[in-house]
């Protein structure tokens, strides 16, 4: 008789545990097969949420290492339904450990066979119908919804498989009364307005901290850092001409160009600008204004990003003005917290909404309906989709929904903050925004050496991360695909493809700039670009636009959502008290800053470091492990250079950013 010992794994998912009946076949290369083997330790509830069970199986037949595994439950017991994480067997005799990752919902009265590592093309699947049943139920399972017009898909119902592990952890309404009962906010805060600025900055306890936000937030050099190192660094653009709309005079900015003629500035690619034009027509909640303005930035001789002009609203006109620095300090200050508003309300809709949250979503559906479990390009995605369905439906439901945060909070409110993404969202492309060094040099600011904003530490970081996700996604599609045929030939991921780049209209996620060129994907370059995109969006690119949140919300004369009045139309000189006369009140900041402080934190494991085992192949955990090199290193680099820095940007640490939008 051969002794095995199997070690079943059962995962940490909401009815995972079950108390069926349950039974185990191994089967080795030659053919060889056990007797089917019930997995039951008497006298012990086996199987329970997130446990390890160990069972010891005695068989005649000698298999030295176990191949394949066939997992089989009935519906017996209250609680019958099973989600296996991991199963693995050793023959005591010969020593050989076999490790079979299943990641699955055990269907009752059914054969499942599971294979060794559990990875294959389905070309080379020598199961193809258990395979092809698989996934026709996750295609019923994951059904794609317009869920507003103009947004990208998302999944019509949640799957069991995509609700959190730990509910609690992400209650969004939960924690934000958490953080209430800790000390009396209300009472602290009180109702109605504030009265000075002063009254304002002494209500940060040590429960919030003090945003990095309110150190200097009046400054120009605060202003400039803003556009490029903190929540919404994706608006601005080298400066190529004067827009005919800008009513910008050379003589009007000549005072801060240090010496420079207006086409010198422009030559030398010190002058960049930001149009938020894309604001025009979205609707606004009653009785507030949003700008829609234009701002031009100087990069001056100590490589400090500088606004120099901020036009409100886009046609020139002399109830339009030009704001400049040289204007009265309240002045100036007012035209910087009036063009906040409109990039605030860009960020939240379209820099962290649409083109992260709502995008990955999209990618999420469609790689569960079109790409198997066992499916290599499936279990390198996974890891960077986990949680994205759950957070979406708890954040859209309790953020965005009527009379919710955002109605309260924002001057484009929930209805403008869908139009908003939706405007934005039709343009974003795969290649270019999806792509950071292609969204980069759309603007004019990929720049390696350091000499276009030297100062753009949040682009330097991320075009590191970016490079070190394009070379760990290189080596994992060359592993599996070392000839242009094994792409051709894989049904799976042309699906893949096919419904990632097809029009909603016609059943698909209606992904932009999607390389599926003449209907089918046919090079390693392809894929590459695919994977990296998706990878990098859910991971670099929303940590970048997420984490910064409290520190640049929290102090909401920093960067407010929405602001009382009506933005100045000439240059007369404002006193504080306007200032602080047109600032949301207590109750709103109060909120504000709970849910900045909840948005900000880290909830899951750091980059790399996944929270769920996925990839078990040997030659591809070699690549994963070379990845979690070249994080150590980048993260050893951005330590290094803050150690010089004044202000110091660490959002993008690696240790620091998320695998996925879990928050």
């Amino acid at each position: 008789m051969t002794t095995y010992e199997v070690r079943v794994k059962t995962g940490d998912k909401l009815g995972a545990g079950t108390d069926a009946n349950t039974e185990i076949v191994l089967l080795g290369s030659s053919g060889k097969q056990t007797e089917p083997a019930i997995l039951d330790n008497w006298f012990k509830n086996d199987f329970e949420r997130g446990n390890t069970d160990v069972f010891t199986i005695q068989d005649k037949t000698d298999i030295p290492e176990v191949t394949e595994i066939k997992l089989r439950r009935n519906k017996a017991g209250l609680f019958s339904d099973w989600f296996v994480e991991k199963v693995e067997v050793t023959n005591q005799k010969s020593g050989k450990n076999s490790v079979f990752p299943i990641l699955r919902w055990i269907r009752p009265d059914v054969d499942l066979y599971f294979g060794r590592h559990d990875v294959s093309l389905p070309q080379f699947d020598h199961r193809p119908q258990q395979r092809s049943a698989e996934l026709e139920e996750k295609r019923k399972l994951y059904e794609y919804e317009e869920k507003a017009p103009g947004l990208p898909v998302q999944v019509k119902n949640i799957p069991e498989d995509e609700v959190f592990s730990s509910s609690y952890k992400f209650d969004l309404l939960k924690r934000k009364y958490t953080l209430k009962a800790g000390k009396t906010f209300e009472m602290i805060f009180g109702d109605g307005s504030w009265k000075t600025l002063d009254d304002l900055t002494g209500v940060y306890s040590e429960t919030f901290g003090e945003p990095k936000g309110m150190q200097d937030w009046k400054s120009d050099v605060s202003f400039g850092w803003q556009r490029i190192n903190s929540v919404n660094p994706n608006l601005i653009r080298l400066c190529t001409h004067i827009p005919d709309k800008f009513g910008v005079t050379e003589e009007m900015i000549k005072p801060f160009l240090e010496g420079l003629t207006l086409s010198q500035a422009i030559n030398d690619k010190r002058l960049f600008i930001i149009d938020l034009e894309i604001l025009d027509g979205i609707s606004l909640v009653e009785g507030y204004v949003c700008p829609i303005p234009i701002a031009l930035f100087f990069v001056n001789s100590k490589d400090q990003l500088m606004p120099i002009a901020i036009q409100l609203f886009q046609q020139k006109g002399p109830d339009n003005p030009v704001f400049l620095p040289t204007d009265p300090p309240y002045t100036w200050l007012m035209a910087k917290m009036w063009y906040n508003i409109g990039d605030s309300n860009y960020h939240q809709a379209i820099t962290h909404l649409g083109y992260t949250h709502l995008v990955v979503e999209s990618v999420c559906v469609a790689a569960n309906r079109c790409l198997s479990p066992s499916h290599p390009m499936f279990k390198l995605l996974a890891p960077h989709l986990l949680y994205i369905i759950a957070i979406n439906d708890r954040a859209l439901g309790y953020l965005v929904s009527p009379g919710a945060w955002i109605d309260k909070t924002m001057v484009v409110g929930s209805k403008g903050v869908l139009e908003l993404s939706a405007k934005g969202t039709s343009t974003w492309r795969m290649d270019v925004e999806g792509t950071y060094p292609e969204f980069l040099k759309q603007r004019g600011l990929y720049c390696k050496d350091g000499k276009v904003l030297p100062r753009f530490y949040q682009r330097d970081d991320s075009l590191e991360l970016f490079e070190a996700i394009r070379s760990y996604v290189t080596k994992y599609v060359h592993l599996y695909y070392d000839t242009s045929d094994k792409i051709k030939d894989d049904a799976e991921i042309q699906n893949f493809g096919r419904e990632l780049s097809m029009p909603k209209c016609k059943g698909g996620c209606g992904i932009l700039g999607v390389p599926f060129k003449d209907g089918k994907f046919n090079s390693a370059e392809q894929l590459i670009l695919v994977f990296t995109s998706v990878i990098y969006t859910s991971s670099v690119a929303h940590a970048a636009v997420n984490f910064p949140q409290y520190d640049t919300y929290g102090f909401p004369p920093n960067y407010p959502t929405k602001i009382k009045g009506t933005p100045p139309k000439d240059k007369k000189p404002l006193q504080e008290e306007e200032v602080v006369k047109a600032l949301i009140d207590r109750s709103t900041t109060l909120d504000t800053m709970i849910i900045t402080k909840i948005l900000s934190a880290r909830s899951t494991n750091a980059f790399g470091d996944f929270e769920v085992d996925y990839i078990y192949d040997p030659a591809a955990v070699t690549i994963v492990e070379e990845f979690r090199k070249d994080l150590k290193n980048i993260s050893s680099k951005i330590h290094e250079r803050n150690k010089k820095l004044v202000r110091v940007y660490e959002y993008l640490l690696p240790e620091e950013i998320p695998n996925s939008i879990s928050v």
